[in-house]
């Protein structure tokens, strides 16, 4: 294959990885790494570098629109992000210390957790009172717009234990070159109890500094190719903006089951590759 169908390639598979991301908060990493690992036989250090930067171009792309609109919870998203971003900054010095098998076996297991949060259901129903302590504090509750154009109000619970998780998400995200989307998204919506399609997009807001903040080990390492990674932040950036648009407008519950599908048959190749040494 010569560079120039290599670079094509590598664009599109981005786009749809970026699309995907964005419509799921899941990040696009989730499909880039395992893409150009497998896929394009990629070191995965170079293919993680390469999906820190396409996560931070998805982020951009996403949270623009989603802020505008009025879905994120900016306050919620910046004050977690102190725990991811040190997180992230452990998890790509640990990256860089073990063999690559290693993070081809842990990547592989929260591919499966990633499927799992993409095939379970998600209700949009909270309770309206029970605030946190922490929560009131720092002016975390807030509101976002139904679609038939009322405002509902949230209340954010459970801060410090939401805090902790992203703690450990930041960790992934260095580690693996992912957004962990699906551990941000857990937090806020099953502990922190923000709606899904809050959590889905301030996760998306959230990723861009999470991977910012570990992307500097890998470029001083000399992992992030500029031409591996300019194909992939060009298709990415797209593929994230489309997504943006088309998750305020539709519901995308059956491309979330698609997505868990196709996740879960990725990990599945991921761990077997990583355990014979194909990877």
């Amino acid at each position: 294959m010569n560079v120039f169908w290599f670079t094509g390639l590598v664009w599109a598979g981005s786009l749809v990885a970026g699309l995907l991301g964005a419509l799921t908060g899941l990040g696009g990493g989730v499909v880039l790494v395992p893409m150009l690992a497998l896929a394009f036989h990629v070191d995965l250090r170079y293919a993680i570098g390469a999906s820190l930067i396409a996560v931070i171009a998805t982020s951009s792309g996403a949270a623009s629109a989603y802020v505008r609109e009025g879905y994120s919870n900016v306050r919620v998203g910046m004050f977690l992000e102190i725990a991811t971003a040190a997180g992230a900054i452990a998890g790509a010095y640990i990256a860089l210390k073990v063999p690559k098998e290693g993070i081809g076996i842990v990547f592989g297991v929260v591919l499966l957790y990633s499927a799992w949060t993409s095939l379970s259901g998600h209700s949009e129903k909270r309770p309206e009172s029970g605030t946190g302590g922490l929560a009131r504090i720092l002016r975390l509750d807030s509101q976002y717009p139904m679609v038939d154009g009322t405002l509902r109000s949230y209340h954010v619970t459970a801060v410090p234990m939401g805090f902790a998780l992203m703690g450990l998400a930041g960790v992934l995200s260095g580690l693996l070159g992912i957004g962990s989307g699906a551990f941000k998204v857990l937090a806020m919506d099953k502990v922190m109890r923000i709606p899904f399609k809050v959590s889905t997009t301030t996760s998306n807001f959230m990723i861009g500094v999470t991977a910012a903040s570990s992307a500097g080990l890998y470029l001083h390492r000399g992992y992030i190719d500029p031409g591996l990674t300019m194909p992939v932040i060009l298709g990415v950036l797209l593929g994230s903006m489309i997504g943006a648009r088309v998750l305020m407008k539709t519901r995308v519950a059956p491309l979330r089951k698609v997505f868990g599908i196709v996740i879960a048959a990725t990990a599945i190749q991921m761990i077997y590759s990583s355990v014979t040494g194909g990877l």
